[in-house]
């Protein structure tokens, strides 16, 4: 039985079939390095370590560096024999210096170069890079909305961070918090995560994302109209009870034909006749009754003069 893609892996299987210019992939592989990966001693010279448990992004990212940089590149992976059993994919690169120093890569230092970030090219590949590193986002399924990164660094979480709120392109708000010895960045407001996705260029995971919400929002208003419709079909009802009981009253004591006001007469009847029927509907029977307008003012006007004389007789029949 095959398994089950999360969204998560749709939108990095989607960013990894991309093409995307040079400049785009420096800034994409800046970011990917810097979170993933690390320096390490080689037999002659120093070497890049990049790690990642999916078989598609080791694949991009070991094409993408031979694209750019024309450098030696080797795969290699591992289990991890714990309660889910994992494989976990390296992409060893020669030329770690060079490499580093190219893409202005400190693991000391928290900065994000400038040099990196530019343009808005730039700024999108560097995004796009620290989502197949450390992203993760909800299924739009799961009405809690939320997209995250998961880094290793609390400097470089805040510098991140500070790079989202000030992209140009959309707004962002994202919030910085620690877990289990890793600083999150993340979003929860869903139009800003539409808008992330589409930034990375992921635009079949955008539709897919915005049409569940959509449905979800149309779904959502749909109970919410008919939750209105039955509190004002209840709140009709009550009142309706109350008008019949006042209007009872005055039929008891002085007959509803000797009411001398023609318009609360005419309500009185026709209140007795629909006792379901809103103050609008009301006041409609009444303007096609007596030939003239009367508005919903009137009817609420009238009620109040009806129950006034209801109280008064209400001496009567004790």
């Amino acid at each position: 039985m095959q398994a089950k893609v999360s969204f998560t892996q749709k939108v990095k299987e989607e960013i990894c079939s991309l093409t995307f210019s040079d400049e785009h992939l420096r800034a994409l592989l800046s970011a990917f390095i810097r979170i993933n990966g690390s320096l390490t001693l080689g037999s002659k010279r120093p070497q890049i370590v990049v790690k990642t448990e999916s078989a598609k992004t080791a694949k991009f990212i070991y094409y993408s560096v031979e694209r750019v940089y024309g450098l030696n590149c080797r795969f290699s992976y591992q289990k991890t024999m714990n309660f889910r059993k994992r494989l976990t994919y390296n992409v060893i690169i020669d030329e770690g210096e060079y490499l580093l120093d190219d893409l202005e890569i400190s693991f000391l230092e928290g900065k994000i170069s400038k040099n990196i970030v530019y343009t808005d090219d730039m700024l999108s590949g560097y995004i796009s890079g620290a989502f197949l590193a450390s992203g993760s986002c909800n299924s739009p399924k799961n009405s809690n909305y939320h997209l995250e990164f998961c880094l290793r660094e609390e400097n470089f979480a805040k510098w991140f961070s500070k790079l989202l709120i000030r992209c140009k392109l959309t707004e962002f708000s994202p919030k910085l918090v620690e877990r289990r010895g890793k600083y999150v960045v993340y979003l929860k407001k869903s139009q800003q995560i539409v808008d992330l996705l589409s930034l990375m260029g992921a635009t079949n995971t955008t539709l897919e994302f915005e049409s569940i919400r959509i449905d979800r929002d149309f779904s959502a208003i749909g109970n919410r109209l008919q939750n209105l419709d039955y509190a004002n079909y209840n709140k009709t009802t009550s009142s309706s009870k109350k008008q019949i009981k006042d209007i009872k009253i005055i039929d008891r004591v002085l007959g509803i034909d000797h009411v001398q006001n023609v318009k609360q007469r005419t309500l009185m009847r026709i209140r007795l006749e629909h006792d379901d029927a809103s103050l609008n509907e009301l006041a409609q029977l009444m303007s096609e009754e007596l030939g003239e307008i009367v508005s919903r003012s009137n009817i609420n006007h009238l009620f109040r003069a009806i129950h006034a004389s209801a109280e008064k007789y209400k001496g009567a029949l004790k």
